[in-house]
């Protein structure tokens, strides 16, 4: 999705444009026709690559969930060798990259998750949960006077402040991708030292 620099497949192009289209108007107030329209063919051609807005949905928030995890986990294993400072960096310099990629998934998340069904609720949770525990051995390696309840609170609440993202205007009102990535990094490293004094 974000870090991709190749073409995307129809497939992506038809969840980036259904994320767009649920999340400027709720998942129930989007029709296959209108997805179908704004990646170009008719809204029962979706049926060739989805079963159908349910599946999207599914597909979008079970997705992101396991491409955080995966990126955490290659941040980690590259950072090899590097200080828990490094890789806490990494870690929000990965997060930070969904945030302003993929601020259409945030909304999503955040309105339709109890739209899913319990198998990919619960899927969609267990992710979250192993992305949340892997940030929390980093966020304690670095500030080791946290207990692990408290870090675990930090890490969430940092959650929050990254994900907000979609509350900052639209990409065109921002200051710039690289300014507001800087600030929001800052950000995020001055609550986990605020949390860790």
């Amino acid at each position: 999705m974000a870090t991709r620099t190749d073409a995307p497949t129809r497939r992506e192009q038809i969840l980036k444009e259904a994320a767009r289209l649920f999340a400027e108007r709720g998942f129930h107030g989007v029709g296959v026709d209108e997805i179908g329209a704004a990646v170009g063919i008719s809204g029962p051609g979706l049926y060739r690559h989805f079963a159908g807005k349910d599946a999207m949905l599914a597909e979008l928030l079970v997705g992101i969930s396991e491409q955080l995890l995966r990126g955490a986990k290659r941040r980690l294993a590259e950072a090899d060798g590097s200080s828990g400072a490094d890789v806490l960096d990494s870690l929000i310099e990965g997060h930070i990259d969904f945030a302003l990629d993929d601020r259409p998934l945030i909304t999503l998340h955040d309105r339709e998750l109890d739209r899913l069904r319990d198998s990919d609720r619960k899927l969609v949770r267990q992710l979250q949960r192993q992305y949340v525990e892997l940030w929390v051995e980093v966020v304690r390696e670095v500030y080791p006077a946290l207990a692990e309840p408290t870090a675990r609170s930090a890490v969430h609440s940092v959650f929050g402040l990254l994900n907000s993202t979609p509350h900052l205007g639209r990409p065109g009102s921002l200051p710039g991708r690289a300014v507001t990535a800087e600030l929001l990094h800052r950000m995020a490293r001055g609550a986990f030292g605020a949390a860790g004094e």
